[in-house]
């Protein structure tokens, strides 16, 4: 037995929102053989946009029944049936959650006909129910109405049974099946084919623009993760509503799934990713030659499209670090940035600075200097590869950290020695590195030794 549901609602998501109207038609197959309909006073006021839509007045449901006085019919009506709507988790969520308010426990097996009509009638330009019922010439009366647009679904339902030669209909009711679950439209077959490896999956719009992506350390798990449950909220109600594609791409392992997801989010900005969308204020070691031939060591933000010496995250942290270097290599903390204003210089009248900064030391012999701090500083970076397995027999994965900086990874093969960083480039696909990634690979180096090799750059 079939319950084929419309409902009416002041919003687009169940936890925030009040459903406004309420047509059930229970259909056995042949014929309606009980209907139900009834408008409902959501508690509040119905946004204008959605009275012009469905017609549905503030006036018109002052004196109907609240959700709370309908519930038990409506539960009755339900709870037994298989539940068919046109997208048919928006239907469910609104009137799951709203049963629960109730104390009512909602759990039905559900048909979306959105879903079903891609199935059986395929090849249609549009699968709104408005679109569907024009282009298969079912007329529909009260559009936008529950008890219109129920009675409309009834007939479409009625329609891709007769038409359902494949047993779609049979197969979306079997236990375990997807299209119980999955957004109204996104083809299962997508999800079906998606491997059990680790990986990066991406979440595509109708225009296939990429809205959302993710990691896992198995790809179909992790899809599918997304799709069960009947969460009301509005953002996951819209989240679903937008998923039309999946794409992926298989990594060898979770670390190297974790990296491409951030390099991802940062490349392409999916607007339902909400973490790693912050802006990092990290800050950065800068050498530059002033006008008057002395290089000079700069802390400053780290910018877009420059390549820092060495990277923190704290200014503090890059304050101590860079005072360590004045006292190593004799350097000016004035030359440094360090110490300001129109004082003496104080390491000067100290001797530990050579007078560079009143021009008593010559610049080639205190840049020689600066440039043995830079690099000492570039040798205190460890440089090592993690290897691990591949993607299949024949390679092994390779993450590559150089003087401190991610270079990026890939696949080499696994019958090649390695012995150092540039032989290991050609095989590699460099990618931008961010603080995430850093400290990633940072946590990994330090736990995960067995499967480090440090190298000679």
């Amino acid at each position: 037995m079939y319950a084929i549901v419309d409902i009416e609602t002041t919003g687009g998501h169940a936890s925030a929102n009040a459903i406004t109207e309420v047509a059930i038609f229970v259909y056995d197959g042949a014929e309606v053989v009980e209907e139900y309909h009834t408008l409902v006073n959501p508690g509040r006021s119905i946004p204008y946009y959605i009275q012009s839509l469905t017609g549905i007045t503030d006036e018109m449901v002052a004196t109907a029944p609240d959700f709370g006085s309908v519930a038990p019919e409506i539960y009755r009506l339900l709870h037994d049936k298989i539940f068919v709507a046109h997208n048919v988790n928006f239907d469910y969520s609104f009137l799951q959650y709203h049963l629960a308010a109730c104390g009512y426990e909602m759990r039905c097996k559900k048909l979306c006909t959105v879903r079903l009509g891609r199935k059986i009638v395929p090849g249609l330009p549009s699968y709104s129910l408005g679109n569907l019922c024009r282009s298969l010439e079912i007329p529909v009366q009260q559009r936008h109405r529950a008890a219109g647009d129920a009675a409309a679904t009834v007939r479409l339902f009625a329609l891709l049974l007769q038409r359902d030669t494949k047993d779609a209909i049979a197969n979306a009711l079997k236990v375990g099946s997807k299209e119980q679950f999955l957004p109204p439209n996104l083809p299962p077959e997508q999800v079906i084919q998606l491997p059990g490896t680790p990986g990066v999956y991406y979440f595509h719009d109708q225009k296939g623009k990429v809205v959302y992506v993710g990691k896992a350390r198995n790809l179909r798990k992790r899809v599918n993760s997304h799709f069960t449950g009947n969460n009301a909220g509005p953002k996951r109600q819209e989240f679903l509503r937008n998923i039309y594609s999946i794409s992926y791409e298989v990594t060898a392992t979770e670390l190297m799934a974790n990296i491409l997801e951030s390099v991802e989010i940062k490349r392409l900005w999916p607007i339902y990713n909400y973490a790693q969308k912050h802006v990092e204020f990290s800050y950065g070691f800068y050498c530059f030659e002033d006008q008057e031939g002395y290089l000079r060591l700069a802390i400053e933000k780290k910018r877009k499209y420059t390549t820092p010496m060495h990277v923190f995250k704290l200014l503090v942290e890059g304050h101590q670090l860079l005072r360590n270097l004045i006292r190593r290599f004799e350097l000016c903390p004035r030359l440094c940035f360090l110490q300001k204003g129109n004082g003496p210089c104080i390491p000067l009248q100290e001797h530990t600075c050579h007078g560079a900064c009143e021009k008593k030391e010559a610049p080639d012999l205190y840049n020689q200097r600066v440039q043995e701090a830079v690099v000492w500083l570039q040798e205190q970076q460890p440089s090592f590869v993690i290897l691990d397995h591949g993607r299949d027999a024949d390679e092994q994965s390779c993450i590559l950290m150089e003087k401190g900086r991610f270079y990026g990874m890939g696949y080499v093969p696994r019958d090649i020695a390695v012995t150092g960083s540039h032989q290991l480039k050609e095989w590699l696909t460099p990618y931008p590195e961010n603080e995430y990634i850093l400290n990633l690979l940072r946590q990994y180096a330090a736990g995960k030794t067995t499967r480090l090799m440090s190298l000679d750059t």
